[in-house]
């Protein structure tokens, strides 16, 4: 990992000792696709983070600074995962956050990781995401229920520890999201994704989606996405995913889903592999 942190627009060694991002969780953080040098869901990740940081009543570093930086470390890139954190900075011990305080920020370039070529194998997780409103749609520090979800299937004992990744549902037992995807599902010929006005990120891939398909957004129950005419997941950094089965549920490559990344590779190229055609 090559990491640059910076305390306003000065670069600092390490995060301090009373940061609130280490402290609380005080804080918001992107995951971008870097592609060729460049993030081209650049504009879409920062008016996301700017909303958040609205919402947390948290200052933003210059946004020209941080473009130029993050240009800076991904020279030379050609694909990659570019992650920004932002924390209200330092403050003293207590939940009040001080109002004057300058951001804190981090910088970091991690490989791209593998797709699989097949579709994922989906799992429930018995973790449940807590309701929130205050807090739903934003991609802020907080992710223990996340870390919590995704520890359950490492365990040897566990009988689907193969799974790809798990499904979370909020504490009503309505289906909110992947552990680090949104989910959309086709039921009844229409298409359709949770609402994530109490808890849940939403993410950039799935804005796009929305548009693309014109999903409507509603209260999904797990019966509904495992009866579903098929599912699939999506993020910003590894694009449409399909899924060839939840639990006891299997599914075969959709039409529908397979023309859906044809059309995501055409509008966002970093999502196509030119070396073997076919999609990342």
């Amino acid at each position: 990992m090559n990491a640059r942190v910076f305390v306003g627009e000065r670069r600092a060694e390490a995060i301090a000792a009373d940061d609130r991002g280490l402290a609380y969780g005080d804080g918001l953080f992107e995951t971008m696709r870097a592609h060729r040098g460049g993030v081209p869901w650049w504009d879409a990740h920062w008016t996301r983070l700017a909303k958040g940081a609205a919402r947390l009543r948290l200052a933003l570093p210059d946004r020209n600074f941080v473009r130029s930086q993050a240009a800076a470390l991904l020279e030379g890139a050609d694909a990659g995962v570019l992650k920004l954190i932002v924390t209200r900075g330092s403050g003293g011990r207590g939940y009040s956050p001080p109002m004057d305080a300058e951001p804190s920020w981090i910088l970091s370039l991690h490989p791209l990781p593998s797709s699989p070529m097949q579709g994922l194998t989906l799992r429930w997780c018995a973790t449940r995401l807590a309701i929130q409103p205050a807090l739903a749609g934003l991609k802020h520090c907080n992710r223990l229920e996340q870390v919590l979800a995704r520890a359950e299937w490492q365990d040897d004992a566990a009988a689907d520890r193969d799974a790809d990744e798990g499904l979370m549902l909020d504490t009503e037992g309505h289906a909110v999201s992947a552990t680090a995807a949104n989910v959309f599902a086709l039921i009844d010929g229409r298409w359709a994704t949770p609402r994530l006005d109490r808890c849940g990120v939403a993410g950039i891939c799935r804005d796009w989606a929305l548009s693309d398909l014109r999903a409507e957004e509603i209260r999904l129950l797990p019966a509904q996405l495992e009866s579903a005419e098929t599912i699939f997941l999506c993020n910003a950094v590894r694009g449409i995913l399909t899924v060839a089965r939840l639990g006891e549920r299997a599914w075969a490559p959709h039409p529908q889903v397979s023309a859906l990344r044809g059309r995501l590779a055409a509008a966002a190229p970093m999502f196509a592999d030119p070396q073997r055609g076919i999609l990342a």
